[in-house]
C-alpha cells in the first residue's frame, strides 16, 4: 500500500492524452489511476489496480485531464456588459473599449482586483480548468501592471505581461515613447512577477516593428514570448510569432496559406478562442484548416470583461466543434494537452505516471458528451493536484 495513496477506479473511459495507438486521446476502457504525492502513479485495467489508502468511485463516468486554459486576462475591474449589448445590436468590435477597463482597473483597490480574480478562478475550478495563464494589460503604467503580475501570481505560475495591450489614452499621440516605457520602467518593475510576455500585434495596437521591439525586450529580459495575432484581419502577427519563437500565437481568426505555413514548420501553437467570436459576432478561424496542415492547436476562454467574458472550458469545447469543424476528441486534446503544449508545460494535461494529478470527473460515459450536451454542468469532481476540490 502506498502512503497517502489515491486509487480512482471504475473509470469507464479514461482520456490520457499518451498518444499511443494512433490514438492522441489515449483512452483506456475500464480503467482505474493510483495518485501519490499529488501526482499520477499509475494508470490500468481496473481489475490490475493496486492498494490505497483512499478510493473514489468513479461509477463508469469519463475522466479527463484537467482543463489547461492558456489564454487568460483575470486581473481587472468592473464589466462591459453595456458594450456588449450594443455589439449584439449591431455595432462592430474594435479593441476600443480596452481603455475603459483600463480606468476601472486603475481606481481599483489591490483587495478588489483580488476578489474579482478569486471569484473567476474559483469558477474556473467549479468547471474543470486546473491551469490558467493569467495576464496584466489593463494597468498601462508601470505601478499597476507589477501589482497586476504581482496579484495574479498569488493564482498561478503562468503569468504574463501584456503592457502591449494598447497604447493608453494618455500616449495617444506618442506611441513611440509608450513603447520605450514598456520596454523599460514597465518592463523592469514586472518581470520579476512574470514568465511570459505578449503584444497585441493588430490595427489599432501595435504593428510588427513596435512588437519585434517589445518581445525582444522580453526575451532578454528572460520572459518566454506569446502574441495576440490576427484577430481582427490579415497582418504580421503570426509570422512574426513564428520568427521570434513563440510559445504560441493566439487568436489566428484571418491567416493566410504563408501563416499556416509557417505554423506547422515550426513548434509555435496556435491557440483559438471561441469565445471571442461568440461575444464579438465575429468569424471563427477555420481549426480544420490548421488541424489538416499539421498544426499544433490549443483552446482557451480569453476570459475578460469585454469580448469574451465566460471562464467555462466545456462551453469552448462545444464551440469548436460546432462552429471550428474540430472533432470532439480534437476539441478536447486542444483544451487539455494543446494548452498545456502552448505553456510549454509536461506535467499537465496529460494522465499518465509523472504528471501532476489534476483530473476531472464527467457525470457522463464519455468525452463526448462535452460537445453533445452543451450547457451542461457535465463536472462532477475535479481533483487539483490530488486533492478533491
Amino acid at each position: 500500500m502506498t502512503r497517502g495513496s489515491l486509487l480512482v477506479d471504475h473509470i469507464g473511459e479514461l482520456v490520457t492524452n499518451d498518444g499511443r495507438d494512433g490514438d492522441p486521446l489515449g483512452i483506456r476502457r475500464d480503467a482505474a489511476l493510483l495518485i501519490s504525492d499529488g501526482e499520477v502513479a499509475w494508470t490500468g485495467p481496473a481489475r490490475h489496480a493496486p492498494a490505497a489508502d483512499r478510493r473514489i468511485d468513479a461509477g463508469g463516468a469519463a475522466v479527463l485531464p484537467g482543463f489547461v486554459d492558456s489564454h487568460a486576462h483575470l486581473v481587472f475591474a468592473g464589466d462591459r456588459a453595456a458594450e456588449f449589448a450594443a455589439r449584439m445590436a449591431g455595432e462592430p468590435y474594435t479593441g476600443g473599449g480596452i481603455r475603459t477597463t483600463v480606468g476601472a482597473t486603475r481606481a481599483a483597490s489591490d483587495d478588489d482586483l483580488r476578489a474579482t480574480m478569486g471569484r473567476l478562478r474559483a469558477e474556473m475550478l467549479r468547471q474543470g480548468t486546473t491551469t490558467v495563464e493569467i495576464k496584466s494589460g489593463y494597468g498601462l503604467n508601470v505601478a499597476d501592471e507589477a501589482r497586476s503580475l504581482r496579484i495574479a501570481a498569488e493564482f498561478t505560475g503562468d503569468t504574463t505581461f501584456l503592457g502591449a495591450h494598447v497604447v493608453p489614452a494618455e500616449y495617444a499621440d506618442r506611441p513611440d515613447d509608450y513603447v520605450g516605457l514598456v520596454c523599460g520602467p514597465m518592463l523592469a518593475a514586472a518581470a520579476p512577477y512574470a514568465r511570459w510576455i505578449d503584444v497585441f500585434c493588430e490595427r489599432g495596437a501595435f504593428d510588427a516593428d513596435h512588437a519585434r521591439a517589445i518581445l525582444a525586450c522580453g526575451q532578454a529580459a528572460g520572459l518566454g514570448v506569446r502574441l495576440h495575432a490576427n484577430q481582427l484581419g490579415p497582418g504580421p502577427g503570426v509570422r512574426l510569432g513564428v520568427e521570434m519563437g513563440a510559445a504560441s500565437v493566439d487568436h489566428c481568426t484571418h491567416l493566410t496559406d504563408a501563416d499556416i505555413d509557417a505554423l506547422a514548420g515550426s513548434e509555435t501553437v496556435a491557440t483559438l478562442l471561441p469565445g471571442a467570436e461568440f461575444s464579438t459576432r465575429s468569424p471563427y478561424p477555420d481549426a480544420r484548416r490548421l488541424l489538416d496542415a499539421g498544426v499544433t492547436v490549443a483552446l482557451a476562454t480569453d476570459c475578460n470583461p469585454g469580448s469574451s467574458y465566460t471562464s467555462s472550458m466545456p462551453f469552448c469545447v462545444a464551440l469548436a466543434v460546432r462552429e471550428m469543424r474540430m472533432t470532439p476528441a480534437e476539441a478536447v486534446w486542444a483544451a487539455t494537452a494543446g494548452g498545456a503544449a502552448a505553456l510549454r508545460r509536461t506535467d499537465v494535461g496529460r494522465l499518465t505516471p509523472g504528471a501532476r494529478a489534476d483530473l476531472i470527473v464527467l457525470d457522463a460515459p464519455s468525452h463526448l458528451h462535452l460537445a453533445y450536451r452543451p450547457g451542461v454542468p457535465l463536472i462532477r469532481q475535479v481533483l487539483h493536484n490530488g486533492v478533491p476540490r
